[in-house]
């Protein structure tokens, strides 16, 4: 699987993203501002 960098993270569709990549087994990084 792919490693794949997801910004905007924290909610919304970033964190939907997120978890759904992680669902199909990639590995994600998360950028959150804070």
């Amino acid at each position: 699987m792919a490693r794949i960098f997801v910004t905007g993270s924290a909610d919304g569709l970033g964190r939907a993203t997120a978890l759904t990549l992680l669902g199909e087994g990639h590995e994600v990084v998360v950028h959150v501002r804070a």
